[in-house]
Order: structure tokens, then C-alpha cells, then sequence
């Protein structure tokens, strides 16, 4: 139950974000979510999008570094300690999580989460026998 997320490498200056955004558009391409992070030199911009392989390919048409990772939408109760339950869960696995961000819609009553594991089919099989609600790529862009 994993996802594609592209990873695209930016230089910190103004415009090149929106170049991103520009050529997607162009390229009738919507995004379902992103988190951008930075350093004082670039930033990696990640990005889910429904048609991730057509995405990779104007990107990189464009001239940008383009990247694919695997991740995973997990469900997480929308509760106090919601969010420790699952990295608890993570931790009794033995599982590093990378990177994680929120996402902005709501599966069922519990709000979502992408999180990139170090190893994303361990993950996978750890929060499923855990009873930890795990969305197919399907099961996600209908949620989106």
C-alpha cells in the first residue's frame, strides 16, 4: 500500500518554485499534496501526484532533477495521541521514519498522514498487523 511521491531539487531563488507549478499546469497536471523543505542552498520539493509518471517525465523535460520514493497515507485517529500511537507502533517494528507531513483531508473520522519509512514494505506489513489503516494509491486519490 505504498504511494509515489517525486522529489524535486530546487536552488533557493525566486521563481523556481513557481516554474514547477508552471510547467505541471501547463502540462494539465494537479497536485494532490506537497510539503516543500529547505536548506540555506536548495530545497526538495515533494509532491503526490495522480499521474506521478507523466509528472516525472515533463519535470525532467523541464530540466529539473526529479526524483521517486515510496511512502505511505496512513490513517491516524484524530485525537490527542493519535500521532504517537502510530510512531509508537513504528518504534516497536524497529522502523526510522524519514520524513512525514500532514494531509490536508479527512479518511472517514481520522485525518491522514504521508510518512516515509526507511523501509517501506516492512512498514507496510508492521502498521497492517498492527491494525493501523493503511490507504491503497486507489483508497488515497479517492480520499483526495
Amino acid at each position: 500500500m505504498k504511494l509515489k511521491q517525486l522529489s524535486v531539487f530546487l536552488e533557493n531563488c525566486p521563481g523556481h518554485l513557481s516554474r514547477v507549478c508552471e510547467v505541471l499546469a501547463e502540462a494539465g497536471i494537479n497536485i494532490v499534496t506537497m510539503t516543500l523543505a529547505d536548506t540555506s542552498e536548495f530545497g526538495i520539493l515533494r509532491l503526490i501526484i495522480r499521474d506521478w509518471s507523466r509528472a516525472k517525465a515533463v519535470m525532467e523535460a523541464a530540466g529539473f532533477a526529479v526524483n521517486l520514493t515510496e511512502v505511505m497515507a496512513i490513517e491516524v485517529a484524530d485525537e490527542s495521541g493519535g500521532l504517537e500511537k502510530i510512531l509508537k507502533i513504528a518504534e516497536a517494528g524497529g522502523l526510522s521514519v524519514e520524513y512525514m507531513y500532514a494531509f490536508a483531508c479527512k479518511a472517514k473520522k481520522n485525518a491522514l498522514i504521508v510518512i516515509r519509512f526507511e523501509n517501506p514494505d516492512r512498514a507496510c506489513a508492521v502498521m497492517k498487523e498492527s491494525g493501523i489503516g493503511v490507504l491503497s494509491a486507489t483508497e488515497f486519490y479517492t480520499e483526495a
